[in-house]
């Protein structure tokens, strides 16, 4: 049994989004990475960002309460350990994931009101706009996955394969860990429109951009390139309900050669979907951003993938969060 739940125990709970609201609205203003360049005052900062100076007073105040800012008479700047992670060019920068967070708090928010409709959230863009804000998506993506995809992708336990189709691609970050463990392979990475040119960056700058063929699409009207024998679905089938997954399935299974292997990263619950505790609360972070996504068990991901004729669907990796994988083949 856990611990015995309290008044306090509960308010403190009610009270978490505060400190969130704060560093959420930090970064979106960006203030860590322009006061690491030059400490300054809040009517200074102000005048820079044309905010205002009352609200941005308060704001870099519960900063500084929070100790993720420096105050020293009216001046505030950013400590070291700060800048490293919450800075443009800090060198473990979680900027991207911190603005990506705040665009999620936005549809959080309005939670009660999904839950009455069915319907998801209102999409409400950050002071910085829709595009910036895909921006910070994909760049959250790399945030979380760039420190682990290689270790990843070395422990599943593939042997070897001619062809990868990175299904959602976003930047590269697994097409790239992929490529460096399988040297003489090649990819197709497809996403939307839009995403291609931050994937032709990255994927330029690490040297890999001429084993890789860009595709711009969308999975969910387009059919998927054809060719591949490993197909890699990264935190996508999330974004989905059953039955969309089913229609992606049957995409991928369509686009692979014979003897081909799909493999799918994302949360995996137990059959009661109450464990792990973060993919319960990950349902809910797609029951307002989605009209039909969740997090789903093993068997349903079974069902679901010899529905549309895959074989010998197992999970390959267990993990507490995103990085469970499963696998199924092309007979």
């Amino acid at each position: 049994m856990g611990s015995r739940w309290t008044p306090d125990a509960v308010l403190d709970l009610a009270r978490a989004y505060q400190p969130s609201c704060v560093l959420a609205t930090a970064s979106d203003w960006d203030v860590f990475t322009v006061l690491a360049r030059e400490p300054q005052s809040a009517a200074a900062l102000a005048g820079r960002l044309h905010a205002d100076v009352r609200g941005l007073t308060v704001l870099l105040d519960a900063l500084a309460a929070m100790s993720l800012l420096h105050k020293q008479g009216d001046r505030y700047s950013v400590p070291p350990d700060v800048a490293q992670v919450l800075t443009e060019d800090g060198c473990d920068s979680v900027l991207p994931m911190v603005r990506h967070q705040a665009n999620c708090l936005r549809r959080w928010a309005q939670l009660a009101r999904v839950v009455q409709t069915g319907k998801s959230a209102d999409d409400v863009a950050s002071i910085r706009g829709a595009a910036a804000d895909q921006q910070s998506f994909i760049g959250a993506m790399h945030t979380i996955c760039g420190p682990v995809a290689e270790t990843i992708v070395a422990e599943i336990g593939v042997r070897s394969f001619r062809h990868l189709l990175d299904v959602g691609g976003a930047s590269g970050t697994w097409t790239i860990a992929w490529l460096r463990a399988f040297p003489e392979a090649t990819a197709t990475l497809f996403d939307l429109p839009e995403v291609i040119p931050m994937a032709a960056r990255r994927l330029a700058d690490v040297g890999l951009a001429d084993r890789v063929t860009l595709v711009p699409g969308d999975f969910d009207t387009d059919e998927l390139p054809a060719g591949a024998d490993l197909v890699w679905l990264s935190a996508i089938a999330h974004q989905n309900s059953r039955e969309q997954n089913r229609g992606l399935f049957a995409k991928a299974y369509r686009a692979m050669v014979a003897g081909g292997v799909l493999l799918i990263r994302d949360v995996v619950m137990d059959d009661t979907h109450t464990e792990p505790v973060g993919g319960a609360m990950f349902a809910v972070n797609m029951l307002v951003a989605t009209q039909g996504g969740s997090t789903y068990s093993m068997a349903e991901y079974g069902e679901d993938l010899t529905a549309v004729g895959f074989v010998n669907p197992t999970l390959c990796r267990r993990d507490p969060w995103m990085n469970s994988i499963v696998r199924a083949e092309k007979a």
